[in-house]
Order: C-alpha cells, then sequence, then structure tokens
C-alpha cells in the first residue's frame, strides 16, 4: 500500500513538472503580451507584471492595424484552401491505395514514402524557379500549390491505413447492389476513414498555418503576407524587438488552431489511436 501511494506520488510529480515545462512558454508569452512595450528591459526583470501595469494597448494596437487583419484572413485563406485540397487529393488516393493493391499501386506509394524523407529545404531552389515560370511570385496563390502537395505523402500515408481497414465485404456488397466506385469512396470509405482525415487536417492546417520560409521567400507585399512574416516584421523596429506586439499577436495567431483542435478533439484522439495501430 505504501509502494503504491508512493508509486502514484512520483507518478504526479513527474507529471505536474513536465506540465510546467511546457505551459512555461504560453505563461510567458501571455505575460508579456499584457505588459507595456519596453517593459521586458527592465531591471530587475518581472516574470509577471504588477496589477496596474496590465495593459491591453498591444492587443490594441494589433486589432486597429488593418494591414494586421489582412495578414490574418491571407493566412485563414491559404490555410484552408490548402488543407481543403490536400484532403480530398490524400483521401482519394489513400483509397486507391488501399483498395486497389497492385503492382503500380505499390510503386505510387513507395514513391510516396521516398519523398517523405527528402528535407523541404533542399527544395526552395527548384520550387522557386517553378514559381517563376508559372508567373506566381508575389501572388497569394503562390503559397496554395506547395502547401498542398507538401502534405499530400503524409496525409495519404495516415490515410491509407484507414482505407486498408474497410472490410472488402462491405464494398462488395455496395457494388453488387448497384453503387458506382464513387458513391462506394463518397458514403462509405470517407465516413469510416473521418477519423483518419480529422487528424491529419489538423496537422496540415498547424503546417500550414506556421510555415515561413517559403512564404518570405516568394512574397514581399505587406497586404498579402501572412501572420508568420507579419510577426517578425516587429524584429528590430525603432531600435528594438517590439515584444509586447509579437506576444500578441502571436497569441492572436494560436485563437484558430485553439478553435480546430477543440472543434475536431474527439476525432484528432480517436484517429491517432487508431492510426498506431492500423498503420
Amino acid at each position: 500500500m505504501i509502494r503504491s501511494k508512493k508509486s502514484l506520488f512520483i507518478r504526479y510529480f513527474f507529471l505536474i513538472l513536465f506540465s510546467v515545462v511546457a505551459l512555461f512558454p504560453m505563461i510567458y508569452m501571455i505575460s508579456t503580451s499584457l505588459k507595456p512595450n519596453g517593459a521586458l528591459y527592465e531591471f530587475p526583470p518581472k516574470f509577471f507584471p504588477n496589477l496596474d501595469e496590465i495593459t491591453l494597448n498591444n492587443y490594441r494596437y494589433i486589432l486597429g492595424e488593418s494591414r494586421f487583419i489582412k495578414n490574418f484572413l491571407n493566412s485563414i485563406y491559404v490555410s484552408s484552401l490548402s488543407v481543403f485540397i490536400a484532403a480530398i487529393t490524400s483521401t482519394a488516393l489513400a483509397f486507391v491505395l488501399g483498395q486497389f493493391k497492385n503492382r503500380f499501386t505499390n510503386m505510387v506509394f513507395a514513391l510516396l514514402i521516398v519523398t517523405m524523407v527528402i528535407p523541404g529545404t533542399t527544395l526552395i531552389v527548384p520550387q522557386f524557379e517553378l514559381a517563376v515560370w508559372m508567373n506566381l511570385i508575389n501572388k497569394l496563390t503562390a503559397l496554395i500549390p506547395f502547401y498542398t502537395v507538401w502534405v499530400i505523402p503524409f496525409s495519404t500515408f495516415m490515410i491509407k491505413g484507414f482505407m486498408e481497414s474497410i472490410p472488402k465485404d462491405i464494398i462488395d456488397s455496395a457494388e453488387i447492389d448497384g453503387a458506382s466506385i464513387f458513391k462506394v469512396f463518397v458514403n462509405i470509405a470517407v465516413p469510416l476513414a473521418s477519423p483518419g482525415i480529422a487528424s491529419v487536417t489538423i496537422f496540415n492546417f498547424l503546417s500550414s498555418w506556421e510555415e515561413f520560409p517559403w512564404a518570405n521567400t516568394v512574397i514581399n507585399d505587406s497586404n498579402i503576407r501572412t501572420l508568420p512574416i507579419a510577426i517578425t516584421g516587429f524584429f528590430g523596429q525603432h531600435q528594438f524587438t517590439q515584444w509586447g506586439y509579437v506576444f500578441a499577436l502571436s497569441m492572436l495567431s494560436l485563437l484558430p488552431i485553439l478553435i480546430i483542435f477543440i472543434s475536431f478533439q474527439k476525432f484528432f484522439i480517436s484517429g491517432l489511436v487508431a492510426g498506431g495501430v492500423k498503420g
């Protein structure tokens, strides 16, 4: 009994310790976003501001600037459209690879796996040349096709496990009843694979939402920048970095991610668990 209580105490101690370590950057970001600009450089430094020092001026400034609202909407547009196209494409591809196995589909799947091990930074130069050839430089649409292509291999790999788990008898019965392959895909495969689709959709949205190197490479116009580029615009301004604005904008940029995760939490967790077993 004593050993059991001791083991339970140690377990909760490390859980609390790791939780504090994981939450510390978030708490620090919230604390700094509520401080006046420049308070970060005060001595002695204070982790939490005094009650009379708490201010919302950083958030008022961000929300009052039309260009940052545009940057926010740009990120929403690019991430949502990229994720939507990737979800449709990877789900259809995973259905074909999972249900119609032959030498050709196995070769396609092997090619997808190979593309997953190529570092993304090594592709920036050929991607930039391709964007120039397609006349996409300094256009918001330059981000969407590349974001979509980047996440398709991983998405297909994850969803394929769910497609393979669909009993062949269900598909055969639907085809005997006169259902076309398109109806089988829409009415049977997609609903059964929805946990996997939801989980990879969250990952893909996060990947597109926070992507910086490629967006910074092809976009120079401040009106069509995404949020990660807008945040870096505060670094070095007025002879010092405006950390209050940086963290306020960073906090606002987390809202769509939190909303999506909370909304799809059930599918996300079940997708990870099932994917870990089936994959």
